[in-house]
C-alpha cells in the first residue's frame, strides 16, 4: 500500500481529474491512500511548519517507511525511483510518500524520514506536484512489470 499525505487541499478542478486518472491507473498495481492535512497560516514560518509537522505525523504509523520530497534531497531518474520502490516493498508493505506545504516540512518530519527524494532542484506548487508524484509512481509499477510506458 502507498500512502501520500499532504498538504493543502486541491481545488483545481484539472489537477483533481489528473490524480483521480493516476488512481485509477495506479489500482491496477497496488492500493493508494491519498491524505490532506490542512496548511496553516502564520507568519512565522518555522511555527508552520511546526504545525504542519504534527497534522502529517499523526498519519504516519510506526513501521511505515517514509520518503519525504525535498529540495536537499536525493534525485534519482525513474528507473532508479522504480528500483527503490520495487525493493521497498518487498520488505515494507507500507511506503508513505510526504509531500510538505508552501515552507517545506518540519525537523520533526524529516527526521522521521526513511529516504530523502528530491525531483529537482526547481521549486513547484505542492498541489501540482501530486500530479507528478503520482506520474511518477505509476510509471515505477510500469517499468517494474516490464510494461510499455517508459520511454
Amino acid at each position: 500500500m502507498i500512502k501520500i499525505i499532504c498538504v493543502g487541499k486541491l481545488k483545481e478542478k484539472y489537477l483533481i481529474e489528473a490524480v483521480d486518472e493516476y488512481r485509477k491507473r495506479l489500482s491496477k498495481y497496488t492500493k493508494i491512500e491519498i491524505i490532506e492535512v490542512a496548511d496553516e497560516n502564520f507568519l512565522d514560518i518555522q511555527k508552520v511548519r511546526d504545525l504542519e509537522g504534527i497534522k502529517i505525523n499523526k498519519f504516519i504509523n510506526e513501521k511505515d517507511y517514509v520518503i519525504t520530497l525535498e529540495l536537499e534531497g536525493e534525485q534519482l531518474d525513474s528507473m532508479k525511483l522504480a528500483k527503490k520502490l520495487e525493493s521497498t516493498l518487498v520488505i515494507n508493505s507500507n511506503l508513505v510518500f510526504v509531500i510538505g506545504g508552501s515552507y517545506g516540512l518540519s525537523n520533526e518530519v524529516k527526521q522521521r524520514a526513511n529516504f530523502h527524494l528530491s525531483f529537482s532542484k526547481l521549486t513547484f506548487p505542492h498541489q501540482l506536484f501530486r500530479v507528478l508524484l503520482l506520474e511518477q509512481i505509476y510509471r515505477a509499477f510500469k517499468i517494474n512489470n516490464n510494461e510499455s510506458y517508459h520511454k
